[in-house]
């Protein structure tokens, strides 16, 4: 049977980045990540459903998670699932799942009111071919949709 582990969010830090090393040295950082979804109820009132997701990173993606964000800032992640088991102190069986992010990209804007957002890559930079905040980019022919 074929298996496939891909996971893309996009959401809100809901706590500041915790950066730690390894015994040899390599970067762990670990974040949470709310991820909101709107949807309508019974009586079609329109509602928040959040999903809180346990993050983490390694290596120079730690180092540059830990470096520019903060709780509240958006990011886009992209990763795969993990599944953990462990005994606790008081003998108990635990798991948990978290994302192991490989890949993501920073949505600046940091919730302020009228904020520009900018995509920023991996070392914190906004890539030379992204259009200026104010700038909104060539025009796009109906023929550019992908759909």
């Amino acid at each position: 049977m074929a298996s496939f582990n891909r996971v893309i969010l996009a959401g809100n830090l809901t706590r500041d980045p915790q950066l730690s090393y390894t015994p040899s040295n390599t970067a762990v950082c670990e974040f949470g990540m709310a991820v909101n979804r709107k949807r309508r109820d019974r009586d079609g009132n329109l509602k928040d459903e959040v999903c809180y997701v346990d993050m983490v990173t390694y290596g120079p993606r730690a180092e540059t998670i830990n470096k520019y964000m903060t709780k509240g800032r958006a990011i886009m992640v992209e990763g795969r699932l993990r599944f953990r088991q462990w005994t606790n102190k008081e003998g108990q069986n635990r798991n948990k799942i978290d994302v192991v992010v490989e890949n993501f990209t920073f949505i600046d804007g940091g919730g302020r009111a009228g904020g520009n957002s900018q995509v920023r890559d991996m070392s914190g930079q906004i890539p030379a071919d992204q259009p200026s905040p104010i700038d909104d980019g060539p025009p796009m022919d109906s023929a550019d949709i992908p759909f």
